[in-house]
């Protein structure tokens, strides 16, 4: 009985041990992206990003409550911002985002001389670790980069930050860090980061995708998803619930106005832009 059993098993060992049938399971040597990307017309973008204008991250928080999306898009609260306004409340933004994600080299250089250095740093960024996402920005881009584990890397600085902001970019975030953080203050570009970070990317990054979905702070960030950033940190709002999100939110928010503009005035506080 038992070697009439392995007798009837035998053959379909075999066929699985030889591969025939499994074809279809092997994967691809090139590799696949198995989380579709959309994109999206400047008019779209620009007509959702209306919907969030003056909403702060607790009103968009609600309002992805009320979608069902509890604890969705949060981002890791280590990544905060460089610099706040409070009054203008200028380090606040709202964009939508173009994603890189770059990582950790395995390659390292001998010692070179200062000639040869230049010469390798200079191919380095050209071929290793470029910015090729800046022909992707526009006003209304939220600049989001995974360099979470590329060490004491300044892959954003107080010069190509400006590039950026030349383009359209609305802010930055990062689940890395950024150096020449003190100009970055004075020129006023919102930056949210995980830490200062020294070192330029020559010998220590790579630039591994863009416009792919990437994780930063512990969320799933695709393009086009939206991206709300203020003093209590950041939310990733899926674009596909970004219009239903943003009518819950501004619910939120007017209902908040209306009741602190009331405590202003039992308290003799002044109205101010909050309230208004």
């Amino acid at each position: 009985m038992m070697l009439g059993m392995v007798n009837r098993l035998f053959p379909i060992a075999a066929i699985i041990a030889c591969g025939v049938g499994v074809s279809a399971q092997t994967p691809d040597p090139a590799g696949k992206n198995y989380i579709p990307v959309r994109t999206y017309s400047a008019e779209e973008d620009q007509r959702i990003l209306s919907l969030y204008q003056g909403l702060r991250l607790a009103d968009v928080t609600d309002g992805m409550d009320v979608a069902g999306l509890q604890d969705v898009g949060l981002v890791n609260p280590e990544i905060r911002p460089l610099w706040r306004d409070t009054e203008s409340f200028a380090h606040r933004f709202v964009g939508i985002a173009v994603t890189a994600r770059y990582v950790p080299t395995n390659r390292r250089p001998n010692r070179m001389t200062p000639g040869e250095f230049s010469k390798w740093e200079g191919n380095w960024y050209d071929k290793l670790s470029p910015e090729p996402f800046v022909s992707l920005l526009r006003p209304g881009s939220a600049l989001v980069i995974d360099a979470g584990e590329d060490g004491d890397t300044g892959t954003i600085g107080s010069n190509n930050s400006l590039v950026w902001k030349l383009k359209g970019v609305r802010g930055i975030v990062t689940s890395g860090g950024a150096r020449d953080t003190d100009e970055m203050i004075k020129e006023k570009i919102p930056l949210y980061y995980r830490r200062p970070a020294r070192g330029i990317r020559p010998g220590r990054n790579e630039l591994e995708s863009v416009n792919k979905p990437i994780m930063c702070g512990g969320v799933l960030v695709r393009p086009g998803d939206v991206v709300v950033a203020d003093g209590d940190g950041v939310v990733v709002v899926p674009r596909e619930h970004a219009e239903e999100v943003a009518k819950a939110a501004r619910a939120v928010l007017e209902s908040d106005k209306a009741g602190r503009k009331d405590l202003y005035k039992q308290l003799g506080m002044p109205p101010d832009n909050t309230v208004e």
